[in-house]
């Protein structure tokens, strides 16, 4: 069954990775950020990775050096160990997703993208999604769940069917990552949609005016895109997208 995109998360711009500002001290994907976001009332785009001991946590990379002081991949530690890690720059450290659900508490909505786990988006996925759906079970806030890899958001079908699922999308350009051809041109095509059941995508603002994207918007798919950085960006982007994922601005929020 396709679950739709609540209207909170249409209406109200998204904050990438939370508010962050790291001259604020508030780092991508920390609870200063979500803190923030909250605060503001925009709703929340956030990435999981998995840790050693299937723990879903809020971080973007799989690996922990661009933003923290250590090194190494995320799903070689615990969450213990994860959650004890400094952001750069910041007071804070790398939450859990239980952690972001429960600051959060159905204040704003909030879209989940699970983390592709082997860069070929293939189907290597599993430890990840269940521990999603773990934390998102009993969750009460509006909120959905992406991923650019097709067989997470299937997995996410089969685990949350009453959660909306959709796809992170963009042109994916030859020799994106470990990637084959063939993968390539599917997930170009967006070849996945009705097969794991999704309700909406979220594309890269750069590649909006793709055909395909037009062909789901006017069959009703709704349409989110990212990352817009600046009003200009954003009045171009909602041409076409009916939602942004928005950093290093404040994009104006509506009634």
């Amino acid at each position: 069954m396709t679950r739709m995109l609540p209207q909170s998360l249409i209406r109200l711009p998204l904050a990438h990775r939370g508010l962050h500002d790291v001259r604020a001290g508030r780092i991508e994907n920390a609870m200063a950020s979500f803190q923030a976001a909250v605060s503001a009332g925009y709703g929340i785009e956030l990435d999981i990775q998995l840790s050693a001991d299937g723990q879903a946590m809020a971080f973007h990379d799989y690996k922990l050096d661009r933003v923290t002081g250590e090194t190494g991949l995320v799903r070689e530690k615990t969450a213990a160990a994860l959650t004890a890690i400094r952001l750069t720059g910041s007071d804070g450290t790398i939450p859990t997703l239980r952690e972001v659900l429960a600051l959060v508490d159905g204040k704003v909505p909030l879209l989940v993208e699970i983390k592709d786990q082997d860069g070929a988006f293939g189907t290597d996925v599993g430890p990840l999604e269940q521990a999603v759906a773990r934390d998102l079970r009993d969750y009460s806030g509006e909120c959905a769940v992406m991923s650019f890899n097709p067989h997470s958001v299937a997995e996410m079908q089969r685990l949350l069917p009453d959660i909306p699922r959709g796809l992170t999308t963009d042109a994916f350009a030859p020799g994106c990552g470990p990637a084959s051809q063939d993968v390539l041109v599917g997930l170009r095509a967006i070849a996945d949609f009705d097969r794991v059941g999704a309700s909406f995508i979220s594309h890269d603002c750069n590649d909006l005016d793709r055909g395909r994207v037009g062909a789901l918007k006017a069959r009703g798919a709704g349409i989110l895109c990212w990352t817009i950085r600046s009003s200009e960006q954003e009045a171009k982007a909602r041409l076409i997208a009916e939602n942004i994922t928005f950093e290093g601005y404040l994009p104006r929020l509506t009634a």
